[in-house]
Order: C-alpha cells, then sequence, then structure tokens
C-alpha cells in the first residue's frame, strides 16, 4: 500500500527542515519505505477534508491504505514498529528507545516551543522583555540534565533509534538561537543526526518544496 504524508504548501520555515513533515519523512527514509507527499495550503488545512484526517488543522498526516494517522510522535512510532531499523529487538532495549521518543515530545520540545512563540508571537508584548531570560533558563535547565545524561555517547541508548530520531529532530529548533552551542555534546548530536544520510534525503526532499527545485544526489 502507498503510504501518503501531507506537507506545507508552502513551508514557513523557508525549508530549513524545521517542519514536522521533516521528521515523518525521516523516518521512512530510515527504514526505507518510499512514500508520496500531498502538499496542502494554509486553507486547505481548515477545510473538512484535511479535518477529517488531522482534526485541529496541521501537517503532517499519514495514510495507509484505511489507516489515517495525525502527530509526529504517533505516525514515527507507527513506523518504526512496522518496519525495522528504528527500534531495537531486544524488548528493554526497545521500552528505553520509546521512552525516549516521549521525553522529545514531552519534555524537551515544549519549552523550546515556548520559546519560538516569546520571540515571533509576543515579542511586541510589553511583558516579554521580563519573560524571554525566564523561557531560555528553562530549557537550559532542560539541556543540562540532557546534555549530562548523553555525556560522550554517540546516542542516547546505545544504537541509533527512534528515540534519537525524535530527539533531534526537537533540538534542531534550537540552532538559531545560540543555546544549543552552549552544550558541545548536544550540539555534536545534533549534527551527527543530520549526518546521516536518510536525514539528508528528508531534508533535501523538504527543501525542494520550498524552492521548487528537485532534490540533487
Amino acid at each position: 500500500m502507498t503510504i501518503t504524508i501531507t506537507a506545507f504548501e508552502r513551508s514557513p520555515d523557508g525549508g530549513k527542515g524545521l517542519a514536522r513533515d521533516t521528521r515523518v519523512r525521516w523516518a521512512l527514509e530510515e527504514v526505507g519505505q518510499p512514500y508520496e507527499v500531498r502538499l496542502v495550503s494554509f486553507r486547505a488545512m481548515k477545510e473538512p477534508a484535511h479535518l477529517a484526517l488531522h482534526p485541529f488543522g496541521q501537517i503532517p498526516t499519514y495514510e495507509e491504505g484505511d489507516l489515517a494517522l495525525f502527530e509526529t510522535g504517533a505516525i514515527v512510532f507507527h513506523i518504526a514498529e512496522r518496519h525495522a531499523g528504528l527500534l531495537p529487538v531486544d524488548a528493554n532495549a526497545r521500552a528505553r528507545a520509546i521512552t525516549w521518543m516521549f521525553a522529545a515530545v514531552n519534555t524537551i520540545e515544549p519549552p523550546i516551543l515556548e520559546l519560538g512563540t516569546a520571540k515571533l508571537l509576543e515579542g511586541d508584548k510589553p511583558w516579554n522583555k521580563a519573560r524571554l531570560p525566564l523561557v531560555e533558563e528553562r530549557i537550559r535547565n532542560r539541556l543540562a540534565q540532557l546534555s549530562t545524561r548523553l555525556g560522550d555517547a554517540d546516542w542516547l541508548d546505545g544504537a541509533f533509534s527512534a528515540g534519537d530520531l525524535m530527539m533531534v529532530s526537537v533540538l534542531l529548533r534550537l540552532k538559531s538561537s545560540g543555546i544549543l552551542d552552549e552544550y558541545p555534546n548536544l550540539a555534536a548530536y545534533v549534527a551527527r543526526g543530520e549526518s546521516r544520510p536518510s536525514y539528508k534525503r528528508a531534508f533535501d526532499a523538504q527543501l525542494a518544496v520550498y524552492t521548487g527545485k528537485p532534490p540533487t544526489g
């Protein structure tokens, strides 16, 4: 059955790989599964046809036969469970990898998204100047904990897994802020994720949508 995902017709990130369809593309590239992409406009995302797939009117969605999914964590988990390559065979290691997937989206990502909101949507508020350092401090607290846990390891728990895919995807949102560079082992960790051929293919595919040019290589 053909896998179809949805993505922004015009990604607001400018093709930097931050739109969440990149995570799903990456997962499919990791497990070697072909997929098709249906591009949707911001207007189409709020129309009944798309809301039937994603009740909150966002991207990406995932369709495969009679199955329709939304939320990147759930989609990546489904891909990882159905295809070898993103979850360990050992039951305990598998459970730990899944735990890191949840940690990425439930513990690390929320303050990072809060920073984006503070900068992009609340920059003109009179209280923003006082709030911004508090948001950044919450991020640093989480990164310090994650940095300690990672130490000098390449990945979070042995071999690369869906947990790393989700964590790297979340941390990528911090690259432009400079905060990630304060934790050299995390910056190197993200760079390792970006250097994976599967990530490069996913990134190039998303960038091609923004530029209108086909991926190279």
